[in-house]
C-alpha cells in the first residue's frame, strides 16, 4: 500500500516594517531618500536592530537653540521610541498643551505637586534659558551700536561745521544783501535734513543687501531655516530718525555758530 502525503505550503505574510521620518540634513549627509530602508538600534553597528522604512524628511524648524548642535533627529512612532530606548512606561520630559494663561498656572502646580522630581516649566521659560547665548550677543551688538551712534553724531557735527566754514563767504554775501539770520539758519537745517535722508537711504540699501548676505552664508554653513540678521520696519522707523535728528542737530549747531559771526568779519576784515 503506498500512502501519498501532500504536504500544503502556505506563505506566511511578514509584518511590515515601520516607518520613520529623518531630518533633512541626515538625509543629505547619508544620501538616504524617501522609500529607503534603514536599521535603527541603540549602539553603532548593533545586532538585531529594527528594520524600518523612511516615510518623510522634516525640514529643520528656525530655532536658536539648535544652532550650536550637529545633531541628527529622527522622528518614529511612541511605542517603537520605547522599544528601542528599554525605558519602559518612563519618559524623561513631556509638553503639555494649554488654553490660557490660568489652565498653564494650574497645570504647573498639579505637575510640580505630583510626585518628588517631577518639575514642570513654561515653555517661554526653557526658550530664554536656552538663549542665554543670543541674549548676550543681543547686548553686545545693543553696545556697539550705542558706540557707533555717538561717533557718528560727532562726526558728523563735524563735517557739517566744516562745510558751513567753506561757506563763510556765502553767508557773509546773503547777509550783506539783507537776507535775514533767520532764513540762512533754516537754509543750513534744510540741507543737513536732506543729507541725513539721504544718507539713511543708502545706509538702509547697504543694510539690506548686508543682511542678505549674512542669511545666505550662515544658512548654508548651519544648513538650518534661521534668520541672523533681519531688518524690520521698526530698525527703520529709528535708523531715519535718528539721522533726521542728528543731521538737524548738526545743521543747526553749525549755523548758529556762523550766523552770530558778523559778516566783515566772515569776509576776514
Amino acid at each position: 500500500m503506498i500512502v501519498l502525503l501532500f504536504t500544503a505550503l502556505g506563505l506566511v505574510q511578514q509584518p511590515a516594517p515601520r516607518t520613520i521620518a529623518i531630518d533633512e540634513r541626515l538625509a543629505a549627509d547619508a544620501g538616504i531618500s524617501i522609500g529607503d530602508r534603514v536599521i535603527v538600534s541603540t549602539r553603532p553597528n548593533a545586532k538585531g536592530g529594527d528594520t524600518v522604512v523612511v516615510s518623510g524628511i522634516v525640514k529643520r524648524g528656525a530655532d536658536p537653540s539648535e544652532i550650536a548642535r550637529s545633531e541628527y533627529k529622527i522622528r518614529m512612532h511612541l511605542d517603537q521610541l520605547q522599544s528601542l530606548a528599554g525605558y519602559g512606561d518612563r519618559v524623561d520630559r513631556f509638553a503639555v498643551a494649554t488654553r490660557d494663561k490660568a489652565a498653564t498656572e494650574s497645570a504647573l502646580a498639579a505637575i510640580n505637586a505630583a510626585a518628588f522630581g517631577f518639575e514642570a516649566h513654561r515653555s517661554r521659560d526653557i526658550a530664554v534659558g536656552t538663549s542665554k547665548t543670543f541674549q548676550v550677543v543681543s547686548r553686545f551688538h545693543k553696545a556697539i551700536g550705542l558706540i557707533t551712534i555717538v561717533a557718528s553724531a560727532i562726526f558728523l557735527l563735524c563735517v557739517m561745521l566744516l562745510k558751513v566754514e567753506e561757506r563763510r563767504r556765502d553767508v557773509a554775501a546773503l547777509r550783506l544783501m539783507g537776507i535775514s539770520r533767520t532764513t540762512v539758519v533754516k537754509a543750513v537745517v534744510a540741507e543737513a535734513a536732506l543729507l541725513a535722508l539721504v544718507g539713511s537711504a543708502l545706509g538702509i540699501g547697504i543694510g539690506w543687501a548686508a543682511s542678505q548676505f549674512i542669511n545666505w552664508y550662515y544658512q548654508g554653513v548651519y544648513r538650518t531655516p534661521l534668520h541672523f540678521s533681519v531688518i524690520t520696519a521698526d530698525i527703520v522707523t529709528l535708523a531715519v530718525t535718528l539721522s533726521l535728528v542728528l543731521g538737524i542737530g548738526a545743521g543747526l549747531l553749525a549755523s548758529l555758530r556762523l550766523v552770530r559771526t558778523p559778516p566783515l568779519a566772515l569776509f576776514g576784515r
